[in-house]
């Protein structure tokens, strides 16, 4: 993939199993970013093809959540588009939004914007969950219960593909460095 003139990968091959999880690693601007977008199918590869097995969430550095729009509202309308069976009020619980569910978008800290991004995770069951720098904002309590979700993905034959900088808080990965 080129970004300007500057190569940021090639000849790149990857693949995860049910149950696996593959950490996408480098410095800024190494194409983590790039990477997970070809792979969700929202950046077109300039060589080569990705094949997808499985249906996969996104969930990328933008939460999508609209200034007067509300955890739960958003949530809805992933759940309506999806013809997702989940109820919201469980997953607004499980996420720890259950107080701050009906406050605008706008009027939400940094961390509760970035747990309704990762709530759109339960709504529906997808196999692979493609999840860039899942952890950004979020507090040591985000930071585990993003950890426990991924280990009850993965226990359940689900695959995680993330870009991360620090340490990832699950174990049995595979390190992939741009």
């Amino acid at each position: 993939m080129i970004r300007g003139e500057r190569v940021l990968f090639r000849s790149i091959s990857l693949s995860v199993r049910p149950g696996e999880a593959l950490l996408l690693r480098g410095a800024n601007g190494a194409g983590k970013t790039t990477l997970l977008r070809i792979l969700a199918g929202l950046t077109r590869a300039e060589t080569g093809e990705v094949t997808r097995a499985a249906a996969h969430h996104w969930v990328g550095h933008r939460e999508g959540l609209k200034p007067l729009e509300t955890p739960r509202t958003h949530l809805k309308l992933w759940a309506q588009a999806w013809g997702a069976r989940t109820g919201i009020d469980p997953v607004l619980t499980r996420m720890g939004l259950a107080r701050p569910a009906d406050v605008a978008g706008r009027d939400l800290s940094a961390g509760q914007r970035r747990r309704t991004a990762l709530a759109r995770l339960l709504l529906e069951d997808r196999p692979v969950w493609l999840l860039d720098e899942p952890y950004t904002a979020l507090d040591a309590d985000g930071r585990a219960l993003i950890d426990a979700l991924i280990a009850e993905h993965r226990a359940k034959g689900g695959a995680v593909i993330a870009a991360l900088h620090g340490e990832a808080g699950f174990s049995g990965t595979t390190d992939l460095t741009l």
